[in-house]
C-alpha cells in the first residue's frame, strides 16, 4: 500500500534543486571511477585501487545513482518523478498538496531492520570510545609474515627476511576483525588481542584505518536511506585511507606513484600517527552522518 501524506515526515525538494544534485553528484562519481574504468576497459588491476571496487563491491554504476535519503522527498512533474517512483522501497504520495516521492522507511525498515539496528549499535559504539592511534599498519605487515605466497603481485620492500624482522620487533594490537582475520597463522598469536566477528562491537574504534574504511560498506549497506553525497563523501575517505593503508605496508608502491611510510624508521612512524590522526578526524562527521540516517530509520519503527 503507498504511504500516505501522515507517514511522511520529510523535507521537500523541488524539481530543480533535486535534479541538480543527481547531475552534480554523477558528474562526482564519473570523475571519481573515472581511472577504474578506464583500466578495467583495458583489463588492468590496480592493487591500491581495486580494493574499494572489490572487497567492498562498490560498483561505479552504484556510486553514481544519486538518492535523497531518509526525510528528503521529491516533488516535480510526472515526468520528473516517473524514474524515482520506480526506485525500491520508494513511494508516491502526496505531501502538502504536491505529488512527491520519498523512501518508505517503514518498508525499509521491515527488509532491513535486523542489519540496520546492528550498524546503528556499532557507528554508535564506535563513536563513543577514543581513538587508539599508532597501530602502524601493522595487520598489512602480519598478513605476509612468514609466508612466501602474497595478497598482491609487488615485491616486499624489505624482503621477506626483513619483513617478518619487522612484525616480530614491533607490539601489534589490531582491533578490527575484517583485517585480523587475514593475519597469517604464525601472526595471530602476536596480535594482544583475538578480534572475532562476535566481539566487533565490543572492539571497534575511531582511529582504526579499516573501521574507517568500512564507513563506505555502511553506506552501500544503508542503500537509497543514505544521501548520495554522503556515499561519495565515504568513497573519497576510503580512497585517501587505503593510500595510507598500502603506503605503510610492506609492500614497495613505488610503482604505482606512492611514496612508502617507512613505519620502521622513527621518521616514518611519526607520519603515520599524523596521517592516522587526520584521517580519524575526516571520519568522524562521516560516522556521525550515518548515525543520524540509521537513527532515522530506526525512529520510523519506534514510532
Amino acid at each position: 500500500m503507498p504511504a500516505t501524506a501522515a507517514a511522511l515526515d520529510v523535507a521537500v525538494l523541488p524539481a530543480t534543486q533535486w535534479q541538480a544534485r543527481a547531475r552534480a553528484h554523477a558528474d562526482r562519481a564519473d570523475a571519481l571511477t573515472a581511472a577504474h574504468r578506464e583500466r578495467r576497459s583495458r583489463h588492468e588491476k590496480h592493487p591500491v585501487e581495486d580494493f574499494l571496487y572489490e572487497y567492498y563491491s562498490a560498483r561505479p554504476a552504484r556510486l553514481r545513482r544519486w538518492f535523497p535519503g531518509v526525510g528528503t522527498a521529491l516533488t516535480g512533474d510526472d515526468a520528473a518523478l516517473a524514474e524515482p517512483a520506480t526506485w525500491r522501497w520508494h513511494v508516491r504520495t502526496v505531501v502538502a498538496g504536491r505529488a512527491v516521492v520519498a523512501l518508505d522507511a517503514a518498508a525499509f525498515l521491515a527488509d532491513r531492520g535486523e542489519g540496520v539496528g546492528w550498524l546503528d549499535e556499532l557507528l554508535r559504539r564506535t563513536a563513543g570510545r577514543a581513538a587508539h592511534l599508532g597501530c602502524l599498519g601493522l595487520h598489512e605487515w602480519a598478513m605476509v609474515y612468514q609466508q612466501e605466497a602474497h595478497r598482491h603481485p609487488l615485491p616486499l620492500r624489505l624482503g621477506q627476511a626483513g619483513t617478518d624482522a619487522v612484525v616480530e620487533a614491533h607490539a601489534i594490537r589490531c582491533t578490527h576483525y575484517d583485517a585480523f582475520r587475514f593475519f597469517t597463522p604464525p601472526a595471530r598469536p602476536l596480535n594482544r588481542l583475538q578480534p572475532e566477528r562476535t566481539t566487533q562491537l565490543d572492539l571497534e574504534q575511531p582511529g582504526c584505518l579499516h573501521a574507517n574504511m568500512d564507513l563506505l560498506k555502511i553506506a552501500l549497506k544503508l542503500g537509497p536511506a543514505s544521501p548520495g553525497e554522503l556515499l561519495l563523501d565515504c568513497f573519497e575517505l576510503a580512497r585517501d585511507i587505503r593510500v595510507l593503508d598500502m603506503a605503510a605496508s610492506p609492500y614497495d608502491v613505488r610503482g604505482l606513484g606512492h611514496t612508502p611510510v617507512a613505519i620502521e624508521t622513527a621518521e616514518g612512524r611519526a607520519e603515520y600517527v599524523a596521517r592516522q590522526r587526520e584521517l580519524a578526524e575526516r571520519a568522524e562527521p562521516l560516522r556521525a552522518r550515518l548515525l543520524a540516517v540509521t537513527t532515522a530509520v530506526l525512529a520510523t519503527g519506534a514510532s
